[in-house]
């Protein structure tokens, strides 16, 4: 069965001026990226391959995550990941390669958030109650999938992790 790993980018500063697609990480995501990174070698949550947003600051969470990594998975930036509602991140998962066991997106709420609510058809309550509450910056998710990307659908994955790594 393949797994689902979701992360949200890290804590980002609003500089003044900068569009949004190009703010950066804050000093509280700077800490918090490798963090995550950490906590995904810990958990065994090793991704075959990363979908990410171009967004500066979910190329910088990815890059300083993926440093903390044993091994360095491929990553590709995919533009359709900025701003995407769940159905259009359902819809980047299902494109996927049945080679994949693994997957990684890192993007932005709330899309991210929206996807693993609509993908979680079991989780332990207490996780998934307080993913609807709030999916925060730096956030790891795993959901377990029943069988093949392009076949994956709403209430069918069953939540396996979640936790907020901090810096």
């Amino acid at each position: 069965m393949p797994d689902l790993v979701i992360l949200r980018h890290a804590k980002s500063a609003w500089p003044q001026g900068v569009p949004d697609r190009e703010r950066p990480l804050g000093p509280r995501g700077l800490r918090d990226a490798p963090a995550a990174g950490r906590l995904l070698a810990q958990a065994a949550l090793l991704p075959d391959l990363v979908l990410c947003s171009p967004a500066r600051r979910t190329r910088q969470t990815w890059e300083l995550a993926a440093a903390e990594l044993p091994v360095q998975p491929p990553v590709r930036f995919e533009p359709q990941l900025y701003g995407a509602d769940a159905e259009d991140l359902l819809d980047a998962v299902r494109d996927t390669s049945a080679e994949v066991a693994r997957l990684l997106l890192v993007g932005h709420n709330p899309g991210l958030q929206e996807l693993i609510l609509l993908l979680a058809g079991e989780a332990p309550d207490r996780d998934l109650d307080r993913i609807e509450t709030k999916f925060p910056t730096s956030a790891v998710a795993a959901l377990s999938c029943p069988g093949p990307w392009p076949a994956l659908d709403p209430a069918t994955a069953v939540l396996t992790y979640f936790a907020i790594p901090r810096g």
